[in-house]
């Protein structure tokens, strides 16, 4: 634990080489045509096997989302199946590679896969979330084509308190390099930034001599402004023994560093060579954000000196109709809409997640908690037939933990060290659970504030238990970046706190616990703490905003999604401010509202509730009900004062802001037309917010916005309405809206963020929601026209026209 402010200068990276290349050395190229099979195959790896009768598929893919909902699977995971499949590929490798180093570098496959490459197997990963990578040098044969067979083992389907997916739903990459090349993962950055402004930039560099000789090489490393200008060079020999590695460590000076931040996220280029002789052997083109992380038990949290607020939520990794496959179109879509929101922060929960998410963290701004597990030794209890009801299953990574844990954790670190989005670890979530399953006689006489098992119950694992674990999980962290702090999400503080468990971690989070804030900074006033999972109300943010030593929260969540569902037909969890159409919801708003310092109004409407003092933060942006209904109409606004108008006549005089609520409004009785509000800030008017009633539906309207597909894998996110007669929203319409599409495109899915899951989101077709629905369309080649048709009975068309050309497209192999 540190009695001090922890202080922390960083620069990080992701890893390229003139594109992503993740794994961190050599040349890549993603393998992403294959062949699958859903059922289990004997002998399903042999190289001798016929698949060419089984279905094509584009990686990445995972077969859960797209079978059909069952009321007789689990709640937990959305009442989706898993099951066991098998996917096989060909890849030619060129007889000129003769000698090169070749290698399968996964980003993620869920769960417990198999690899083999012509009938060798390679070996197995448990662990769903993790990336991992085998040599297939001494079994490939150049110059002839080889055969790559993975068998996905996903059969325990209620093994996550969330859905998972299944399959290989991450990226796939051949991997080409000399004998000499770089390591996996080998390069790691930190930096101290002085007191006179300079970044004084420390360079790790692990490099392996696959070969039979010892070599002498030069490390050389150039930093590159984002201009392509040169800012600081590096170099120095290294010598490697025969079939070993080495290390080289230089330094690199930035005399005027421009500093990474939510806000401005800077990012340099670091080129890193391995030259012998006259001949590059290897080079890696890296992302540098240079900035300094700040822990203070009475301040907080501070960037590059500056004390803040993180103003985060909690995201799993799923998206709606599409799963666990989510493009990084999606993901960057995902990211500006949260920063629109106020949104600077993201937790992983309760896993490592794409590469492509924390690549797009780093370019757009946003701080990320980056958390490894759910569970550790022991499973927790997952929902079958619905969110705490009934009786739980104990399916779970927990089987494989002991032999995993470690590594998993270890590969997780590696692999996002060098991100400057990433400011600490989180080594769990919630394992100290009250009885799920640890347990400690503090509980007979206190508890928790969620759901959970009373009293303490002597049968289950002491929680003791809980500090050797984080201790050692702690040590694995900090052996492989001391540069950022080791952090946990506490449920039960009130257990843990009689444990070890809090002083392994350098930070402390606490889940819904703000009522032991003040308490536990005057009992452990050297404690950094803040909210690692908190509510959305009023209450939990003035918590953090009120108390200068918690530097933050993470809501639950930022987006709704699949999963932890309620009883059946219930699709998944809806807490999200952003629901899985992408659509900005009222509860979003009303954070805009708290986070953000930009003039905004939010109008929403709902009946009078019986307790007139209730005041909801889900109120529609609705205006249609019966004449002379009486109607509650709040604002969530960021004024200090707002009136209230109807067709141009003011029926709810001017207002002041109610600091207590965050809310103002008016109970006004219905009447047709346009609703406005007007917001105020010292006297003057800085922002509006209009509904109009909704007349008859009558035609689509069809946007896809300004980042329009290219190329091949380009995804295109249109958004769709339902519109009337004078081109209002029709927020009570949901006609069925089928999609033809011609040229060379896909549709990936329809997606109308309904909670229900026996609703069929398998078809060219979908009922959409409060008048919106969202479209993505994959192009499927480099050149052509495609042409997407929306239409529904007895409503206007919509047509939205796409050209892909060589003039436009992206660079081969890079990521839209």
């Amino acid at each position: 634990m540190f009695n001090k402010p922890f202080k922390l200068g960083v620069i990080a990276l992701s890893l390229f080489t003139q594109t992503l290349f993740s794994q961190g050395f050599g040349t890549s190229e993603p393998i992403s045509e294959w062949h699958f099979h859903l059922g289990d195959i004997k002998l399903g790896g042999r190289e001798t096997l016929d698949h060419t009768q089984w279905s094509k598929v584009s990686i990445p893919h995972d077969w859960t989302v797209n079978q059909f909902a069952s009321p007789d699977l689990a709640s937990c995971t959305g009442y989706l199946p898993g099951g066991i499949a098998w996917y096989r590929t060909h890849i030619d490798i060129p007889a000129s590679d003769s000698g090169k180093r070749k290698y399968l570098y996964f980003e993620g496959v869920y769960n417990n896969s198999e690899v083999y490459i012509n009938g060798k197997w390679l070996g197995k990963r448990p662990n769903g979330y993790v990336s991992f990578m085998y040599d297939i040098t001494p079994y490939v044969r150049p110059g002839h084509n080889n055969v790559i067979a993975v068998r996905v083992d996903h059969s325990e389907d209620a093994d996550s308190r969330w859905y998972t997916g299944s399959g290989i739903y991450r990226e796939v990459h051949l991997v080409t390099a000399n004998n000499i090349h770089i390591d996996q993962w080998g390069v790691f950055y930190s930096t101290n930034i002085t007191k006179k402004g300079q970044a004084r930039i420390s360079i790790e560099t692990k490099t392996r001599n696959h070969s039979n000789q010892s070599a002498k090489v030069r490390v050389e490393h150039t930093l590159l402004d984002d201009q392509g200008n040169v800012v600081g060079t590096s170099g120095s020999t290294l010598d490697i023994q025969k079939n070993d590695r080495a290390i080289s460590n230089q330094e690199l000076i930035v005399s005027k560093p421009k500093l990474w931040s939510v806000d401005h996220p800077y990012l340099y280029q670091l080129k890193t060579t391995i030259i012998q002789g006259d001949r590059q052997l290897d080079q890696s083109m890296v992302n540098v954000g240079i900035r300094s992380l700040t822990f203070d038990a009475n301040k907080g949290f501070a960037l590059n000196g500056a004390w803040m607020k993180i103003k985060g939520v909690c995201l799993h990794h799923d998206a709606g109709v599409l799963g666990a496959a989510v493009p990084k179109a999606v993901w960057r879509e995902r990211i500006v809409k949260l920063k629109e929101i106020g949104v600077n922060g993201i937790r992983m929960s309760h896993n490592p997640q794409a590469t492509d998410l924390y690549d797009l963290c780093d370019e757009l701004g946003m701080l990320v908690m980056d958390e490894a597990f759910d569970e550790w030794e022991y499973p927790k209890k997952k929902w079958i037939t619905g969110w705490n009801k009934g009786e739980p299953g104990f399916q779970g990574p927990a089987a494989y933990f002991r032999e995993w844990g470690k590594k998993d954790l270890a590969s997780i670190i590696y692999r996002n060290r060098n991100h400057p989005s990433v400011i600490m670890w989180s080594i769990g979530n919630e394992v100290d659970y009250p009885n799920d399953p640890y347990s400690h006689p503090i509980l007979a006489s206190e508890g928790i504030g969620q759901y959970h098992t009373k009293g303490y119950l002597s049968s289950q694992p002491h929680a003791d238990r809980l500090g050797d674990i984080a201790g050692e999980l702690a040590a694995v962290v900090r052996a492989i970046d001391p540069s950022r702090p080791v952090t946990a999400a506490l449920a039960g503080a009130v257990m843990s706190n009689e444990t070890t468990y809090p002083d392994a971690l350098d930070i402390v989070g606490y889940n819904y616990t703000e009522s032991r804030y003040k308490k536990d900074h005057e009992k452990y006033p050297g404690r950094v703490l803040y909210g690692s999972e908190t509510r959305h109300d009023l209450d939990a943010w003035k918590a953090v905003r009120d108390n200068d030593f918690i530097f933050g929260q993470f809501i639950w969540t930022g987006f709704d999604y699949l999963g932890e569902a309620g009883p059946w037909p219930s699709r998944g969890f809806t807490t999200g401010m952003i629901d899985l159409a992408n659509n900005i919801k009222p509860r979003g708003y009303f954070r805009k509202s708290l986070w953000t310092k930009e003039p905004m109004a939010y109008l929403g409407t709902y009946p009078v509730p019986k307790n007139r003092s209730w005041l909801s933060i889900d109120a529609p942006h609705l205006w249609n009900y019966d004449h002379g209904e009486m109607v509650r109409v709040v604002t969530y606004t960021n004024g200090d004062a707002a009136e209230l108008l109807l067709n141009d006549k003011v029926i709810g005089n001017r207002k002041d802001y109610d600091p207590g609520s965050g809310i103002i409004y008016w109970d006004v009785p219905y009447a047709p037309g346009t609703l406005k509000v007007r917001t105020y800030k010292k006297g003057k008017v800085v922002a509006e917010d209009k509904i109009t009633t909704a007349g008859v539906p009558v035609k689509i309207e069809a946007n896809v916005g300004n980042r329009r597909p290219v190329a091949k894998g380009d995804v295109a996110l249109i958004k769709l309405k339902v519109l009337d007669q004078d081109g209002n929203l029709a927020n009570l319409a949901d006609p069925m809206i089928s999609c033809k599409i011609d040229g060379p495109a896909k549709l990936l899915g329809l997606e109308n963020a309904s909670h229900y899951a026996n609703e069929d989101y398998n078809t060219d077709k979908l009922r959409c929601k409060n008048g919106k629905m969202l479209a993505y369309v994959q192009a499927t080649a480099d050149l052509g026209k495609i042409t997407i048709t929306f239409e529904a009975p007895y409503l206007s068309s919509a047509t939205v026209n796409i050209s892909l050309n060589e003039d436009t497209a992206k660079p081969a192999g890079s990521k839209f």
